[in-house]
């Protein structure tokens, strides 16, 4: 059963993004003749040495591509997160979107698809964290990732003696990516009674090789290098905006999505600016960083700091999963597991038949 809820999760992902894909489109574009040049000189524009090819008029010359490749199929084109090429799909995201990320205050959209509301809080199940192992090793996809993670992440280098973080996040990225929030949620933001508990929530990722290290960075060099990659740009773009706080809103999220947020949050897991709990005894989350030595930029730095230590929104939406455990889950475990996934289908076709109308206009 598990296995079937893996592959209607990625068929889920394959469909909904039929006529959307960022890859697909930069195929069509490459293939006409006029599509095809504006794009290439748009390359020339976002490689490092893109002016120096292009000669004088490059910054025109780059806007004049940028404004004709926005009424071509690339306009809102859009990735996967966890796709193959995902690089190659965002690069050419990013290219149409140079101005999508100025300081801190993100209010554009980000590269990946919208998740419904919703979507991750109606379980098949109520699952404590003491029987979470027991279904990992029932599935043999989600048992072969975690081992994977756990094993590449307390591996001792040969001539250090100390992790390759490098490795150790690629795999952590590959586990948050492609096994479905219900068995990765149930890990990272189960509801824990007593100290024993939170200790092995806070080990899930292995802090001692994926966040932790000697001395804190500063938070503005971490964001600056998260900002130069674009899988960690876009994922930080995702998290700010679906976990962008709002005080007026009943639910402190400005988009009101919670299942959103935390999905955001999990993509951040593997990246310069990993999140995770602080220590066993509260819920609190934040980067391995400091603002300390933030200087003039330090309100730069704690407004970015603050999304994860003082956000109402990222608050409520892991207390929400908590509780539900105990409250809301309960009820909807009374719901067969046949129905659940009928209903998946069903509304998997729905949007793809909508999706097919909407390309065809």
């Amino acid at each position: 059963i598990q296995s079937l809820q893996l592959v209607l999760f990625k068929l889920a992902q394959v469909l909904l993004s039929a006529g959307r894909d960022c890859l697909i489109a930069g195929d069509t574009c490459s293939s006409d003749e006029t599509c095809s040049p504006r794009l290439r000189t748009l390359r020339q524009c976002v490689a490092g040495n893109g002016s120096m090819k292009l000669g004088p008029g490059a910054r025109s010359q780059c806007a004049n591509a940028v404004s004709a490749l926005l009424s071509s199929p690339l306009h809102g084109c859009q990735c996967r997160r966890g796709m193959k090429r995902e690089k190659n799909c965002l690069s050419i995201y990013w290219s149409l979107h140079q101005s999508g990320m100025h300081g801190l205050n993100l209010v554009e959209n980000y590269p990946y698809e919208a998740i419904e509301k919703g979507y991750d809080f109606v379980r098949l199940a109520s699952i404590t964290a003491a029987e979470l192992i027991s279904i990992y090793n029932v599935d043999d996809v989600c048992q072969k990732l975690r081992t994977e993670y756990v094993s590449t992440c307390i591996k001792p280098s040969t001539k250090s003696g100390l992790c390759n973080r490098s490795r150790c996040n690629k795999a952590l990225r590959r586990f948050f990516d492609r096994v479905p929030p219900e068995y990765t949620h149930e890990l990272l933001f189960c509801p824990c009674s007593d100290m024993a508990c939170s200790e092995r929530r806070r080990q899930t990722i292995v802090p001692s090789c994926s966040y932790e290290g000697e001395d804190k960075p500063s938070c503005l060099s971490q964001m600056r290098i998260c900002k130069a990659d674009y899988v960690c740009r876009s994922r930080l773009a995702q998290f700010q905006y679906d976990c962008q706080p709002e005080e007026q809103s009943a639910t402190g999220c400005k988009q009101g999505n919670y299942a959103a947020c935390l999905i955001a949050y999990t993509g951040l897991i593997g990246s310069p600016i990993t999140p995770n709990y602080v220590d066993n005894s509260t819920s609190s989350v934040s980067p391995w960083c400091s603002c300390s030595a933030s200087g003039n930029l330090r309100d730069q730095c704690t407004e970015f700091l603050n999304y994860f230590t003082d956000n109402p929104c990222l608050s409520e939406s892991k207390l929400l999963y908590c509780t539900s455990s105990e409250s809301d889950v309960i009820n909807a475990g009374k719901v067969t597991l046949e129905m659940t996934l009928w209903l998946l289908l069903v509304n998997i076709m729905h949007r793809c038949i909508g999706q097919l109308f909407k390309n065809n206009r």
